[in-house]
């Protein structure tokens, strides 16, 4: 029978799975850790960004960073007081839920504490986001910056860019050389998103269009765990479990 001669479609990027020696592995570090620190703490990560977190690695390049699914993270320290690793480890298990990852340091906890919760860079938002706030473009000639800055300091929206815009909903034309927004006299301006909503991809790229960066990239140190005397001191507690919020990134 002769080979078809169909086209056939060949899928270009693969999507590794985290197989069982994977977990294993994470499951063995952790165990493995759990010993040679003092303290063991429990962050969450809002805007996630591999970017900050490598820069978050450098910076405590003598500690451990820890991702993966909650419950085999919790059981890796135990879950209660007959599993636990070392003594007090299991009063960690309630703040194991949603984003959130472990850290284990031989440093000062107020030391780690003042650093993760100093960490504050924005970022361009991605679709699936919530807007902070509500974005408005001001009609009229449009700025670099949709009138995020006084228009004596900032620049003419590109010429080039003006049918994209159109094509993500922006009512502009051409004015000697200049992209306007709205009709002559419209005193209205064109509103981006409002605080509150979930952005779609047209939104982001808009506010990307514009340098507007309403993302933060966030660690919220939840609580720690000290060997000297098998305590965990709350700091900001438990987060709220969300859909999909588990890390699937591990250690190195």
């Amino acid at each position: 029978m002769p080979k078809s001669r169909r086209a056939k479609v060949f899928h270009m990027t693969q999507v590794t799975k985290k197989t069982r020696e994977n977990k294993e592995k994470l499951f063995d570090n952790i165990r493995e850790a759990i010993p040679k620190y003092q303290h063991c703490f429990v962050f969450s990560v809002d805007n996630m960004r591999n970017n900050y977190l490598k820069d978050v690695r450098r910076e405590l390049d003598d500690c451990r960073i820890f991702f993966g699914k909650t419950k085999l993270t919790a059981r890796a320290l135990g879950t209660t007081p007959e599993e636990a690793q070392s003594p007090g480890l299991e009063k960690l298990t309630p703040y194991l839920s949603g984003t959130v990852g472990l850290l284990f340091t031989n440093r000062e906890p107020q030391t780690i504490t003042d650093y993760l919760t100093s960490l504050s860079p924005v970022d361009f938002a991605r679709a699936g986001a919530k807007a902070t706030r509500t974005v408005v473009i001001p009609p009229g000639v449009l700025y670099s910056t949709g009138g995020q800055v006084p228009a004596e300091h900032d620049v003419p929206v590109s010429h080039t860019l003006e049918p994209e815009l159109r094509k993500l909903g922006m009512h502009t034309r051409m004015v000697k050389g200049r992209v306007v927004l709205g009709d002559e006299g419209q005193i209205q301006g064109y509103t981006v998103c409002k605080e509150g909503e979930t952005l779609d991809s047209r939104q982001t790229r808009l506010l990307k269009l514009f340098s507007i960066c309403l993302s933060e990239f966030r660690i919220k140190v939840l609580a720690y765990w000290s060997a000297a005397n098998g305590e965990v001191t709350e700091v900001e507690g438990p987060v709220e479990e969300k859909e999909g919020g588990d890390m699937e990134e591990d250690d190195e």
